[in-house]
């Protein structure tokens, strides 16, 4: 059997609905390379991260439903126009945090090379993913709880801040439910704005990276 391809990218992005394509169209605005993935699924026997079946907020809102369908077009109308690398049938399956970037993996986009050295591997049946920045989407609070117990980030009140400070991001996530569809389309805006800051440490987007209520809910 061959061995596992590697790529390296700017940012990955786990998910493919309307949460994923939202905070992609973002960071091809600020110009920032990305891949996005299919939402990661681990089998029940190894403590699941499930981020495709979060209850959805707006199930009995035939409105709200309307909107979420018109927005989701137009997000996918936009990703196919400006040729996103959208791999909807490519599913994440680990998510490991690197301590050093290997030796000549910089990463397209990257400001310098003082830059953060950190990186993710995110690892799929055809490969794996090199990434300085991983966006999750659509996951629950009490699986992102135990996603970051393991990755061995503490749950405090500088939550945002110490994952931001390692280059994970997350964007439709609410306390019970998926968040209103402006609300996903405010979180993928801010998270755009706050990897373009990295990326491009000199652009006007450094000042205005922000914070969500639902994730220092946490705290």
């Amino acid at each position: 059997m061959p061995a596992a391809s590697t790529e390296r990218t700017t940012t990955v992005v786990i998910g493919t609905g309307m949460s994923g394509l939202a905070v992609a169209s973002e960071l091809s605005r600020y110009g920032v390379d990305a891949i996005v993935v299919d939402g990661m699924y681990v089998p029940r026997t190894s403590q699941p991260l499930n981020t495709g079946i979060l209850q959805r907020c707006d199930a009995a809102d035939a409105a709200c439903l309307q909107e979420r369908s018109e927005i989701l077009r137009h997000l996918r109308n936009y990703a196919a126009s400006h040729s996103l690398d959208v791999r909807s049938t490519t599913r994440a399956v680990r998510l490991d945090r690197l301590d050093e970037t290997p030796a000549g993996a910089v990463s397209p986009g990257l400001a310098s090379p003082e830059a953060p050295s950190r990186q993710w591997a995110i690892h799929t049946a055809n490969g794996v993913l090199l990434a300085d920045h991983v966006v999750v989407t659509r996951c629950g609070q009490s699986q992102l709880r135990r996603m970051l117990a393991e990755l061995g980030i503490a749950i405090g009140q500088n939550l945002v801040a110490a994952m931001r400070a390692m280059g994970m991001y997350l964007v439709g996530v609410g306390e019970l439910a998926t968040p209103t569809p402006k609300e996903v389309l405010r979180q993928a805006k801010v998270v755009g704005q706050a990897i373009s800051a990295k990326v491009h440490p000199g652009s006007v987007h450094g000042a205005l990276t922000g914070t969500f209520a639902a994730v220092s809910a946490l705290a």
